[in-house]
């Protein structure tokens, strides 16, 4: 089994080895992932490390590594952030992961001297979700994005926990499947995750509950709302967004 660490600002995950195939997520600047396989074309046939996800990756944006580089509780702080591999200047997104720092690569040179955000040091507050969850406002929309250059639904509330040290699925339907049962909406904390649902009853968003009242997700663009019993209501077009489905409590 080989390894392989992005070391692109963000590298697309695909459905299938083509550029134009689907994209189903992303992997941001210094996440791992296992090699499954290389085709000759110089696809990598890829599983996430920390999420298990599965889908294609092109090999000219990733190291390949013999074994996994341990990774540490480190991220970027800032919404952007510059750092130099080889002399090459990169600009990499909120949440990219930091542990190339402290790994001794023959060959690669990597400095960074921008502000720092350890994960191993948060204190699971309604201070600390609000702070990580508010660096995404306005990012746009994007189906399988998980940066603040674009994110979806589900990659937005997997960011965000992990930043909390808390490793949730990629998907929205896997996420419910998590935590336990929150019975009432008026029952809801800052931080729990609110479901919701489409006509058949299949789970398709997700989103951040602020209180009771208030949630933040990525609608068109990562934005804050209205929330009641029955759903989403959009604070620009006072509609009805999304149906309620089940609120869960990440313990």
């Amino acid at each position: 089994m080989s390894y392989a660490i992005c070391i692109v600002p963000v590298a697309p995950i695909r459905l299938t080895s083509d550029h134009r195939a689907e994209m189903l997520s992303q992997f941001l600047f210094g996440e791992s992932l296992i090699v499954r396989g290389i085709d000759k074309e110089g696809w990598i046939d890829a599983e996430g490390v920390n999420d298990g996800y599965t889908g294609f990756c092109r090999k000219n944006q990733f190291l390949l590594l013999p074994q996994p580089i341990k990774e540490l509780s480190e991220f970027t702080g800032d919404w952007v952030e510059e750092i130099m591999v080889n002399d090459q200047k990169l600009m990499i997104p909120f949440g990219s992961n930091l542990s190339l720092l402290n790994a001794d690569i023959p060959g690669y040179k990597i400095f960074f001297k921008g502000n720092i955000y350890n994960a191993s040091h948060s204190v699971i507050s309604e201070e600390t979700i609000m702070g990580i969850a508010s660096m995404f406002l306005n990012s746009p929309y994007l189906w399988g994005g998980k940066s603040v250059f674009g994110i979806d639904c589900s990659g937005f509330v997997q960011t965000v926990f992990k930043l909390l040290k808390k490793t949730l699925p990629r998907d929205a339907n896997k996420q419910a499947e998590r935590g336990e049962v929150v019975g009432f909406l008026q029952e809801a904390a800052c931080g729990d995750l609110a479901f919701f649902d489409d006509e058949s009853g299949a789970i398709v968003h997700v989103g951040i509950l602020m209180n009771d009242h208030q949630i933040i997700h990525s609608s068109g663009i990562v934005r804050i709302d209205a929330i009641d019993n029955e759903g989403i209501i959009n604070g620009t077009t006072k509609k009805r967004t999304h149906h309620l489905r089940i609120i869960k409590r990440i313990s």
